[in-house]
């Protein structure tokens, strides 16, 4: 069961019936770390953690290189494209004039303008190798239960929060491949379980009516019923003390009950609390507070938020055509204040330093621009942007060719990337993670961390 289907609603009942127990053990097991794998791995000796959480935007569907972060000002007009750089607190750096609070910020910012991978088709491919560092190339199918986990899922396994909060958070859509397809693969527990997904919060934060209904209390349940019913999991678990899954199913449910309790849980959901002018900085769309919840949710001790940037893989940066209208229309001035006010609201609560806000897409835009006025996939360069949390502030890493066509300078990989926010939140890339049957595998299986992108 994944954390999206689960519901706890109102009823009449004067109990907690059976199925409101099993969804109560259910929630408990989000991001939830299993003993027997920490005993498993004695002598894993992870890295002194930079940072305490990350925010992850997934601009998915392919945002364009050439028309943000990487652009070519002084090239044909086939390549160039109709947008103005601009430029930027950082000395020498110039981004897209439809990024103008962003560029305000990108003293703060690592930018590697140098990544490249094997997927040029499948965006669900191309996805699962941006999030997992799992390079399999073109093959698609939908997340399969041997996927490579999310960054979330592991960081929720191995650094469950120290609060009792909602460890590794995904929002506002399980993306598609394809309108009718099926669900991408890279934000799943994979083959650590379903235990291990995500919760999936699947509801617009700009709806006015907004509200979590999974952590919201039985309105004929009381704290003191609460109480009573984890003593009751206690007793079971005296009971079966001998039989090591259901202790943990136990203590798993205890701990449930206490973040359906908690009222950092309930604070962080509630974006109510916000004032409307900071609501308004983000942008009044599903995208803009979604940042907003992630950076509170992050706030209130949450590990990770991943924010997938659309309900389907060709609904929002796959812009084959429109590429220009589409950016300056909508997706970049929507992007800029988002990621803008959520690094300033980080920055001026004291969170940058130990918070990572990771802005990934699957690939990037192809130098040529198509008759339909749009740019098609391109796989072999393409650019990300890394703030706080560790990363070195100012840097642009690696460089790509005239056109934005290849990397000129330190090619990067996904799985490069992915061992290097490992490695800032305190996990080694290297290490030995295990499946549901209990078969070793290697966290990032592809790329060692990149030093210089690091302070």
């Amino acid at each position: 069961m994944t954390a999206g289907k689960f519901s706890f609603r109102t009823t009449q009942s004067c109990s907690l019936s059976r199925r409101h127990t099993l969804q109560v053990g259910g929630l408990g097991l989000l991001g939830m770390s299993l003993p027997q794998l920490l005993q498993a791995e004695e002598g894993v000796h992870d890295p002194a953690p930079r940072a305490d959480a990350c925010i992850l935007l997934m601009l998915n569907g392919g945002p364009s290189h050439l028309d943000m972060w990487d652009m070519k000002p002084n090239q044909s007009e086939g390549i160039r494209g109709e947008f103005k750089p601009i430029s930027t607190s950082l000395p020498g750096y110039q981004v897209s004039e439809h990024m103008p609070r962003l560029a305000r910020q990108m003293h703060l910012a690592t930018v590697v303008r140098s990544m490249h991978h094997g997927v040029n088709n499948a965006h669900a491919a191309a996805v699962y190798a941006a999030m997992t560092g799992h390079d399999r190339g073109e093959l698609g199918g939908g997340a399969l239960p041997s996927d490579n986990p999310t960054p979330g899922s592991v960081l929720s396994h191995l650094r469950p929060p120290e609060k009792p909060i909602i460890a590794n958070v995904h929002l506002p859509y399980i993306t598609k491949e394809g309108a009718t397809g099926p669900p991408q693969p890279g934000f799943w527990g994979g083959f650590m379980g379903h235990g291990h997904d995500p919760f999936f919060v699947l509801r617009d934060p700009n709806n006015p009516d907004f509200k979590i209904s999974e952590l919201t209390l039985l309105a004929d349940v009381s704290h003191q019923r609460l109480d009573r019913r984890k003593e009751l999991f206690d007793q079971l678990d005296r009971r079966v003390a001998r039989r090591v899954a259901a202790r943990e199913m136990g203590a798993l449910q205890s701990r449930a009950i206490d973040l359906l309790s908690s009222p950092q849980t309930q604070d962080a959901f509630n974006l109510d609390l916000e004032s409307a002018p900071v609501r308004e900085s983000y942008g009044r769309n599903i995208y803009g507070q979604s940042a907003l919840l992630g950076r509170r949710l992050i706030e209130a001790g949450t590990r990770m938020v991943t924010l997938s940037w659309a309900p389907d893989a060709n609904a929002t940066w796959d812009t084959h055509g429109n590429n220009f209208n589409s950016l300056k229309g909508t997706l970049l001035p929507q992007f800029d204040a988002a990621c803008s006010s959520l690094i300033s609201d980080l920055q001026e609560r004291g969170l940058l330093d130990r918070t990572l806000v990771a802005v990934m897409g699957d690939f990037g835009r192809s130098p040529k621009i198509n008759t339909g006025a749009g740019r098609d996939h391109w796989n072999f360069c393409y650019s990300l942007m890394m703030v706080g949390g560790g990363f070195k502030p100012g840097l642009i890493y690696g460089s790509s060719d005239a056109q934005g066509g290849f990397p000129a300078s330190n090619p990067t990989t996904p799985g490069q990337i992915v061992s290097t926010l490992y490695h800032a939140l305190g996990i080694a890339h290297d290490r030995t993670v295990f499946d549901v049957e209990g078969r070793p595998h290697r966290l990032v299986p592809h790329g060692d961390i990149v030093s210089d992108l690091l302070i």
